[in-house]
């Protein structure tokens, strides 16, 4: 799905000129795998750079085994984040291969890697080869814990990294077990920092004509992503807590059962609360001083949540969702993933799009999370499939067919 192009509206008022993505003028080298480091490459794809993703010849990045499911040999892990790319193999254990990387890289705005701590210096590519050779290129690197400090070189893995930072302690029922959220979102999160932080440091070449290095450690980010639970115990110095559905500085805010299912309610502020008093029939809970302020429902949380939902589990959910929408009061359904991905809201957005795929065909996928107003952004390209622009990538670099099939049959790319 390609989104409508708009005219650019500058300073100047001149709406002749159709503006090009923002950042269709660069190139980016994604040394990356799994998801942290392919996320952030290809949002910056998504946002028009021209991405190579340099794989291993013989397996490619690893996700693309990670399955079923599969479609035209390709796994749906893979496939959800790596749009927008090219692909190109590269044996970088071998002299030709590195070489060939040299090149990619002096001709390159930004390099994403999260290889083990020491690797890229390993092949020669140190800090001092960066700033004779590539001073202009914005280096981010991805890693568990960092390039500094005791953790260093341990390779990190988005699981082990929810249980470290304190985010399975507050995930799951408060007498059940620590448990993992759903996907791996820290690593998710740590892509979009690692976008962010490239986005900062290209500003910051615009300014100073020079590249510098950047770095996202997974440990950071799931410390960062405990958020205002952090903030909670820094300030109080009390232990966190599981709350199941529920939030710890704001009652009511959890899911609640209906008479057909469950349905998630969220009562902000005060006012919010007596107008929920009002839709369930119990207008005097308002002034009871156990739940007149939102700090004396978090102490009493247990009293008025069980109150609330004596009288939720009679009527179905649909009524309480309609009832609290049109009071103004935040109200919606615990969805499951095909509910949420079939949901006409999904599709008027254009979050689940169609693009086409050359073992695929015709491929569902999400579409773009990031809507400019006046630059187009677009799924130009399907996700790739293994080393499917080699020969291209090293045309544009001066390899002939012929130096291209040597390097085949050589095992370098």
């Amino acid at each position: 799905m390609k989104i409508q192009l708009r005219r650019y509206r500058g300073v100047s008022n001149n709406v002749s000129e159709v503006s090009q993505p923002p950042l269709s003028d660069l190139k980016v080298i994604d040394l990356s795998r799994i998801l942290a480091g392919p996320l952030c490459a290809m949002l910056l794809g998504d946002l028009g750079a021209d991405v190579i993703k340099v794989e291993n010849p013989d397996r490619g990045d690893d996700t693309r085994a990670w399955g079923p499911p599969f479609a035209g040999g390709e796994s749906a892990y893979y496939l959800h984040v790596n749009r927008n790319k090219r692909s190109l193999t590269l044996n970088l254990n071998e002299q030709a291969g590195r070489s060939i990387l040299a090149q990619l890289i002096t001709s390159a705005d930004i390099v994403i890697d999260n290889f083990k701590h020491g690797t890229l210096p390993k092949w020669g590519f140190d800090e001092a080869w960066f700033e004779e050779q590539a001073p202009q290129v914005v280096r981010c690197t991805i890693s568990g814990y960092g390039t500094s400090g005791p953790g260093a070189g341990i390779p990190g893995y988005d699981f082990i990294t929810q249980a470290e930072s304190g985010l399975m302690a507050i995930t799951g029922e408060s007498d059940g077990e620590p448990m993992k959220l759903g996907v791996a979102i820290v690593d998710y999160c740590a892509g979009l920092m690692a976008t962010v932080s490239i986005l900062a440091a290209i500003e910051s070449r615009n300014q100073t004509g020079r590249g510098q290095a950047t770095e996202v450690a997974l440990a950071d980010t799931g410390l960062q992503m405990l958020a205002a639970i952090a903030s909670n115990h820094l300030i109080s110095g009390e232990p966190a807590q599981r709350y199941g559905n529920g939030h710890p500085n704001l009652v009511p805010y959890r899911t609640f059962e209906a008479a057909d299912g469950v349905f998630a309610l969220g009562v902000g502020n005060d006012t919010l609360f007596r107008t929920l008093c009002g839709i369930v029939g119990h207008p005097e809970w308002a002034d009871d001083p156990r739940f007149v302020r939102n700090q004396d429902r978090v102490v009493n949380r247990e009293a008025i949540e069980l109150l609330i939902e004596d009288v939720t589990v009679t009527k179905p959910k649909a009524h309480w969702i309609t009832a609290c929408r049109e009071a103004g009061i935040p109200c919606g359904p615990v969805n499951t993933v095909s509910e949420a991905l079939s949901d006409p809201l999904a599709a008027e957005r254009g979050v689940v799009t169609e693009i086409q795929h050359p073992t695929i065909g015709m491929m569902r996928t999400l579409g773009l999370p990031i809507r400019l107003d006046d630059s187009p952004t677009e799924i130009r390209r399907h996700p790739p499939l293994l080393g499917e622009h080699t020969e291209e990538i090293l045309g544009e670099l001066g390899y002939s067919t012929e130096d291209v099939a040597r390097l085949r049959s050589d095992g370098e790319v």
